[in-house]
C-alpha cells in the first residue's frame, strides 16, 4: 500500500460508492484481527463517542472516513444515518 492515494471522504458520500464482493484481506488471521479491531472501535464509539479512521476500498480505490461505528453485523459495519460499509472491504481501523 505504499505510495497509494487514499481519498478522505465524508460518511454521507459512502452511500454513493460501489463495493466489489471480494475480501480485501487474504488471510484468515488478518480477517480475524479486523473483526476484533472493529468490535473494539464500536464499543469505544458507543461508550465514549470516540471517532475512528476506517480505511476501506470501493470499486475505484482506497478511501478513508473518520466516524463513529454504531454497529457491526457479520457482513457490515454500520455508521450514523444507517450508512453501511461491507466488512470485507475494510482494510484497517485506526
Amino acid at each position: 500500500m505504499r505510495n497509494t492515494n487514499i481519498e478522505t471522504i465524508d460518511k454521507e458520500q459512502i452511500k454513493f460508492l460501489k463495493f466489489p464482493k471480494e475480501d480485501v484481506l487474504n488471510s484468515k488471521k488478518k480477517q480475524h484481527e479486523r473483526c476484533i479491531a472493529i468490535r473494539r472501535a464500536m464499543a469505544l464509539g458507543n461508550l465514549e463517542q470516540q471517532k475512528f479512521g476506517i480505511l476501506f476500498m470501493d470499486k475505484v480505490g482506497f478511501k478513508k472516513v473518520e466516524t463513529t461505528i454504531w454497529g457491526v453485523t457479520d457482513k457490515s459495519v454500520i455508521l450514523k444515518q444507517s450508512t453501511i460499509i461491507p466488512l470485507k472491504r475494510i482494510l484497517a481501523i485506526s
